[in-house]
């Protein structure tokens, strides 16, 4: 099976002999790869939608899994029993829904010693999530595929991982006096901003072109909110540009 390069990292991420749960799972790829592959010794897919979940059913019956890879009807980590997964994986969605699926679910969690998460965005609010919720983002990766830009980051427990939370988003002074603040390492990735590539540069610079897209709209009204708003997105757009300034410096 050839899998997308979004999902191969994804895939790298599991541990060998893990017990997956892959949620919102789609066509279930990944369990039937990661199976396949030694990765997982056995999975679980869940799937909310009916018309991914008899793909799902059908690609894990035409891989002749049906036995290790049990696909699942349900909303989020509601498909698993507790305890029952080592990893999860959840890619595909928003930010703030995989943040909302994990938080709805936290007593599935007990036991699962790493996440692996793709937000399509809203990466800072999933970030946010895990830093309250006791899960250290221990290594994270952005990459381009057909087009779009993924950021996919692994998060293991407080109490497992290397890294303390305090290192992982203390501030950083780079070359040409920028500072990286705690908010900032949040909003663009704490491993990312220290070893960035050309498609994180492409990824920001993008961000920067939207917000000056918004500032031109805003620009139009005479209203004292609008004033307010035009300031902050002016800041914005001011910070984000010095930061890359400022990493392309750094870069060796």
């Amino acid at each position: 099976m050839k899998l997308s390069q979004r999902l191969q990292y994804i895939l790298e991420q599991i541990p060998p002999g893990s017990v997956l749960a892959d949620i919102g799972s789609d066509h279930a790829l990944l369990p039937v790869a990661a199976v396949e592959s030694g990765r997982a010794s056995k999975a679980v897919a869940g799937e909310v939608n009916e018309g991914p979940l008899r793909a799902a059913r059908k690609q894990v019956a035409d891989a002749g899994l049906a036995d290790r890879i049990d696909v699942r009807h349900g909303n989020g980590l509601q498909v698993l029993d507790d305890g029952e997964a080592d990893v999860i994986t959840i890619a595909g969605m928003g930010g703030a829904l995989i943040a909302t699926i994990l938080d709805e679910g936290t007593d599935k969690l007990r036991g699962v010693r790493q996440l692996v998460l793709q937000p399509n965005v809203g990466e800072d609010m999933l970030r946010k999530w895990l830093l309250h919720s006791g899960w250290v983002v221990t290594c994270e990766h952005i990459l381009e595929e057909d087009g779009k830009i993924y950021e996919i980051l692994t998060a293991l427990p407080e109490s497992q991982s290397p890294l303390s939370q305090e290192d992982l988003y203390a501030q950083v002074q780079l070359a040409g006096g920028c500072t990286l603040t705690s908010a900032l390492l949040l909003r663009m990735g704490p491993h990312l901003v220290k070893a960035p590539n050309e498609v994180f540069f492409k990824k920001w610079q993008g961000e920067i072109a939207k917000l000056q897209s918004v500032l031109k709209q805003v620009e139009r009204s005479e209203l004292e909110s609008a004033r307010e708003k035009r300031e902050e997105l002016q800041r914005q757009i001011e910070q984000l540009e010095e930061v890359l300034a400022c990493l392309q410096k750094d870069r060796p």
